[in-house]
């Protein structure tokens, strides 16, 4: 494999921003110091001026392989993630035939293995009659990211309201449990409610009928499951100011056994922006009233929220049209959302240092993922090059998503992705892709 050397490079790692010298060999960082000088055959990477970060590891996608590949894929969706700087990601069940099985999971396994061009992880899904087939992952614990349980309304077989079931999940899995929250009872309440008033619904209707109260109590009952039985549980996608009550910040990442995830898109919109974005932004969780951004920025900075994720989830623009039930939920996000948080950087909002501890230290510890997240000698060399002084637009030629669109289109960025490296290969450099290495799986040192 070809050997690589970032010379003068801004280190983000850890806290930190250090100008270091960064040689790759192998796959892997071989050193990391002030100078590094060779004469061996290598390729030396200009860095000046530029920041080395680690590689973002996103923790919930949805690239729609088996059974949806007219709107994504995991090809198309791994490529356009790392030309925005993700290098792993950890992929959803709702697929079709939807993943509740060993041996479906193992064929999604197979997928990655020819196709991903990121490093890949898939989660065992959850139903109401699948308990003892899910508990069989205790097994490959170090070989499998997750269980997904939907508690809240989803599509197939996967949404889960047997309490018994729950109870055997939450008390036998020694796996990490990732919950989507929302309570079905209430949702429907509204939906009928707002229904039988309005007639037809619109856009700016979601929140209301998918609202901070059917948010809170699902994640609570997440919550009391996982303290009753000591789980390690892993709520996704907090929309809500309410839901924050729930978290402290108290113990470090480490030694919590309930975390956190929040989105790009619930810190970047507000309800007020369905006026011009309508069903392109209508997504479940529903993007929620302003105080509620605000409140999930705050938690963020102040450790209640542990790490940042896409929930990245494409549609045709025709599955976005109107009524109401017939637009799908859901946004492509996985090739923006590191130079989203950038931007926010760059405005004062939050710290380069802070970017890479959420989007991929965190992760890395909360999945407790081997040997990637942080730049460090004898990890995978999982990284991404950027350049702060050049911006980015997010426009229909550059963007690689199957579906052909994004929320965040015409969006100018205050920085770019210029290279991706995956594993020690360089498979993204300002805008060409070298695909002749795939992804890894990950592994998990649980």
């Amino acid at each position: 494999m070809q050997k690589y050397l970032f010379k003068n490079i801004q280190v983000v790692n850890e806290g930190k921003i250090k100008t270091l010298d960064v040689l790759t060999n192998n796959g892997r960082i071989e050193r990391i110091d002030n100078t590094i000088d060779t004469k061996e055959n290598i390729i030396e990477i200009n860095g000046e001026g530029k920041h080395l970060l680690p590689g973002v590891i996103d923790d919930q996608v949805h690239f729609r392989e088996p059974g949806l590949t007219h709107k994504a894929d995991i090809y198309t969706e791994s490529k356009a993630a790392v030309a925005g700087g993700t290098t792993s990601f950890m992929e959803m069940p709702n697929t079709v035939p939807n993943a509740l099985t060993g041996q479906l999971l193992v064929d999604k396994y197979n997928i990655g293995a020819n196709t991903s061009l990121a490093n890949y992880s898939f989660y065992m899904g959850v139903s109401n009659d699948n308990a003892d087939e899910v508990l069989q992952m205790n097994k490959h614990k170090k070989e499998v990211c997750g269980v997904k349980i939907f508690m809240g309304s989803s599509t197939g077989n996967m949404l889960v309201d047997n309490h018994s079931t729950l109870n055997k999940i939450f008390s036998e899995s020694e796996m990490l449990i990732a919950t989507h929250c929302e309570d079905e009872r209430i949702i429907k309440a509204n939906y009928e409610k707002i229904k039988k008033e309005k007639g037809e619904l619109e856009a700016a209707d979601h929140p209301i009928i998918r609202d901070a109260e059917a948010c809170f109590e699902s994640s609570l009952t997440a919550i009391q499951f996982a303290k009753k039985y000591n789980s390690r549980l892993h709520i996704l996608h907090i929309s809500t100011e309410r839901e924050l009550q729930l978290f402290g910040n108290m113990l470090p990442l480490k030694d919590k056994r309930i975390t956190s995830e929040v989105c790009v898109h619930h810190l970047h919109f507000t309800a007020d922006d369905y006026a011009q974005h309508g069903y392109n932004i209508k997504c479940n969780p529903a993007i929620k009233a302003p105080n509620n951004k605000t409140a999930l920025w705050e938690a963020l900075l102040d450790d209640r929220l542990d790490v940042i994720a896409t929930d990245h989830a494409p549609h045709l623009l025709g599955e976005k049209a109107p009524p109401y039930e017939h637009a799908h939920s859901g946004l492509p996000l996985v090739q923006h959302s590191l130079l989203l948080m950038l931007h926010y950087a760059q405005q004062g909002k939050i710290s380069i240092e802070k970017v890479a501890e959420k989007m991929s230290h965190a992760v890395a510890d909360c999945f407790e993922i081997e040997n990637r997240g942080y730049i460090r000698e004898g990890y995978f060399a999982d990284l991404v090059l950027i350049d702060t002084n050049k911006p980015f637009t997010a426009l229909k030629e550059n963007n690689y998503y199957k579906c052909g669109w994004s929320p965040l289109a015409n969006f100018t960025f205050s920085a770019s992705v210029e290279k991706t490296m995956v594993n020690g290969h360089l498979v993204y450099n300002n805008g060409v892709f070298n695909e002749t290495k795939k992804g890894s799986r990950l592994k998990f040192n649980r």
